[in-house]
């Protein structure tokens, strides 16, 4: 499989992802705008919520952004074990040591981005092809590593 495509892939997800938070911050933030009225304290109320919103999705940006400067980071050489960057196959399915951004689906496959944090990653963490590991009572088998 071709790490470069998969990493490629992931950028584009979590791009779109930034762009989508910051049209929502705009939007919230145009709302916040026309909701100008005398009605005293529904009105400080409905701003606050409206702050409160634009604070949430803010965060979450943020956390968006962060995964983009560490996707950024990440090459594409192949590894001999598990690493940041990795394209792991257990016997269980594909694993992309990375940032957890959920499901990609590529030349048919189903590969989970799993952030090096996870329990998952810290269990495969050095271990080279063969090797098992145990993780919620299910044993798995490294079968390739990219």
């Amino acid at each position: 499989m071709n790490k470069e495509n998969i990493l490629q892939i992931l950028k584009d997800k979590i791009s779109e992802k930034i762009k989508t938070f910051e049209n929502l911050i705009a939007e919230t933030r145009a709302s916040s705008n026309d909701t100008k009225s005398s009605m005293g304290d529904k009105y400080e109320t409905g701003r606050e919520m409206l702050q409160q919103e634009i604070n949430n999705i803010q965060r979450q940006l943020n956390e968006t952004l962060n995964q983009q400067n560490f996707v950024k980071k990440l090459n594409t050489e192949v590894c001999t074990k598990v690493q940041n960057g990795a394209l792991v196959k257990t016997d269980k399915g594909f694993f992309y040591i990375s940032v957890s951004s959920g499901e990609i689906v590529f030349e048919g496959k189903k590969i989970m981005t799993i952030s090096s944090e996870s329990p998952l990653a810290k269990a495969m963490f050095g271990k080279k092809i063969a090797e098992t590991f145990i993780i919620n009572n299910v044993n798995q088998v490294i079968e390739e590593i990219g």
